[in-house]
């Protein structure tokens, strides 16, 4: 699978619905029958733990075990690191070593792509590659960047994370400058929407208004609800504990939105190849 599409899902600041967004667009995409690798890269193990696997400390391979082999120049097997997840994905999972290893990086030769040797030993079996940030722009982060295809910026319609999507932006188009070209936005996600409010629907409208015109906002808002947190606590997606609700609704839209967009650019890159 040669199209697969690498994701980062990234926002500086934190508590703005990452990875629940990484979980449940994973698993949407899965229903579409799209072969599904979602990849932790977050030293907290959110994403890991949001999955099922609460005790991340005890797996024997995981993310940054990978990592020190590439940056180790040792043969490197990443199969050996992915869970099968009874819903349909794959998961690279990640532990309290990965803050470790942010350190390590910053002396580690060809820092920025270690990463991006890591995807390209499997992408070649999956449609899309999806990977859930920290919350700053570390090492990691900035090696999930110069990886990926796209971005996913999901922001919540709050003063505070609006402000942050500046910086944000900054920091990707350095990136895109500097290190990964190719790299591009997808658009913005607005996560845990209360639309009855007057601040969700302000700040909503300012996000399409500043931004609109250059970055596509996506059409799905993920409505707030207490739902979707306590999927999470369970280790579950929102479909497996909650599929008649409103959230479950919201991501199956937006992983429409996602499968449409990749096809397009699939068609595009054919084009261009053809050309």
């Amino acid at each position: 699978m040669s199209n697969c599409k690498v994701i980062a899902l990234t926002n500086q600041k934190g508590g703005v619905g990452k990875t629940t967004t990484a979980v449940n667009l994973g698993v949407t995409l899965a229903q579409q029958g799209k072969k599904v690798l979602l990849i932790d890269a977050d030293a907290q193990a959110n994403l890991t733990m949001s999955l099922g696997y609460h005790r991340p400390d005890d797996l024997q391979v995981t993310l940054s075990t990978i990592m020190q082999d590439i940056i180790d120049d040792k043969s490197v097997d990443v199969a050996q690191g992915i869970l099968h997840h009874n819903e349909g994905v794959d998961l690279l999972p990640s532990n309290i070593e990965l803050s470790g290893l942010e350190v390590r990086l910053i002396n580690a030769i060809s820092r920025e792509s270690v990463l991006k040797t890591c995807i390209s030993e499997v992408r070649k079996n999956y449609d899309y590659v999806l990977v859930d940030c920290m919350p700053s722009l570390g090492m990691l982060t900035i090696n999930a960047l110069a990886a990926a295809d796209s971005v996913v910026i999901p922001t919540q319609p709050h003063y505070l994370s609006a402000k942050g999507l500046e910086l944000l932006l900054r920091s990707v188009s350095k990136v895109r400058r500097q290190i990964n070209p190719p790299l591009r936005i997808d658009g913005i996600l607005m996560t845990m929407v209360m639309p009855r409010t007057n601040i969700s629907k302000e700040i909503t409208a300012t996000v399409r208004n500043v931004y609109g015109q250059k970055i596509k906002v996506f059409d799905t808002q993920i409505p707030h609800s207490i739902r979707a947190v306590e999927a999470t606590a369970e280790g579950k997606s929102i479909f497996a504990y909650d599929k008649g609700g409103k959230v479950a609704a919201a991501y199956e839209q937006f992983g429409k939105e996602v499968a449409e967009l990749g096809e397009k650019q699939r068609k595009q890159n054919r084009a261009d190849r053809i050309r």
